[in-house]
């Protein structure tokens, strides 16, 4: 077993890989729990309120683990990595925000095409009100995963690995430059991470994934892209507490 382990830890592929795989696993398993009974304790009726908090220490852990094949160096482009957080995150919300102005009762069909939706119902903290202490921890460690899990396994896996894995060209992918460009990594990589979210969030997740590959290929900084998606998830986690939009996250 510490032999196979060791093993493991060595391999760069599986550094970058499974972090984001175990992420996305979790995300299925609340509906393996979920039962839609109101009277039932929250959770049952909400195991996201549980789960989502052991994915972040899961996840969390395995960076520790894998944390020596990490090249956050140099950081570089941080203005940059910082203006194309804010300009992403705000016309990933722009949708939303529009349609609460809007309040519209029977809104066209492609509203929705655009993102344009009711995002009200999702991670609703408040629903553990009745244990203040426990909710005050969800909504830590929900943000624990938002500003610091989220971006590092995210910007690992897609920048760190897919990107440079698929702008190889024969080469071991590992020895291939962060951040190096070519339009074959660019459609697919931009095109994984749109389909990796909700399909509201499509349209806004494509030009994300833009902004965030420019950020790689202009800044060849792995830190600057995690600073990057940190920065607006932070804004984002900011805003769905004021406006109560659980559905974006």
């Amino acid at each position: 077993m510490k032999l196979m382990l060791q093993t493991w830890r060595s391999s760069p592929a599986a550094a970058h890989v499974a972090p984001f795989a175990v992420f996305m696993a979790f995300l299925a398993v609340p509906g393996w729990f979920r039962v839609e009974n109101p009277e039932l304790p929250w959770h049952v009726r909400a195991p996201e309120l549980w789960v989502y908090p052991l994915q972040t220490l899961v996840c969390a852990g395995l960076l520790l683990f894998f944390r020596r094949h990490y090249a956050l160096r140099p950081w570089r482009g941080l203005g940059l990595a910082c203006a194309l957080g804010v300009a992403g995150i705000a016309l990933w919300i722009l949708p939303a925000w529009t349609y609460q102005k809007l309040d519209t009762e029977n809104p066209p069909v492609w509203w929705a095409w655009l993102g344009m939706a009711d995002r009200s119902r999702g991670f609703d903290p408040g629903q553990l009100a009745e244990w203040p202490v426990w909710e005050r921890i969800t909504i830590f460690m929900r943000f624990a995963r938002l500003v610091v899990v989220v971006p590092l396994v995210e910007e690992i896996f897609w920048r760190g690995f897919l990107m440079r894995w698929l702008a190889a060209e024969g080469r071991p992918w590992h020895e291939t430059p962060f951040g190096a460009h070519t339009w074959r990594s660019f459609w697919i990589v931009t095109t994984l991470v749109m389909l990796a979210h909700q399909p509201a969030d499509w349209p806004a997740a494509f030009v994300w994934g833009a902004l965030v590959y420019l950020a790689a290929a202009r800044t060849r900084s792995l830190g600057a892209c995690v600073l990057m998606h940190a920065l607006a998830n932070a804004l984002l986690g900011a805003w769905v507490m004021g406006a109560k939009q659980w559905g974006f996250w």
